[in-house]
């Protein structure tokens, strides 16, 4: 999880009038896909484990398409 204060670049982001946001981001030459869940008090959030472009990316593409696990 980020810490409060560290920054990073979101390169991609699926729709944000949808209940669930998710979001390919970048930091410190990693990347990691961060899910927003928003509720009716607090958001929860999660994000994937940091590794190298191409692997995000794999797992982003099966996530658009509904195929990731």
């Amino acid at each position: 999880m980020l810490g409060s204060k560290e920054r990073f670049r979101v390169v991609s982001h699926t729709c944000e009038c949808l209940a669930t946001l998710y979001e390919l981001c970048a930091v410190g030459g990693v990347y990691f896909i961060r899910r927003t869940v928003r509720g009716p008090v607090d958001d929860e959030v999660w994000e994937s484990p940091r590794n190298r472009l191409r692997s995000v990316e794999d797992l982003w593409v099966r996530l658009l398409r509904g195929r990731a696990r």
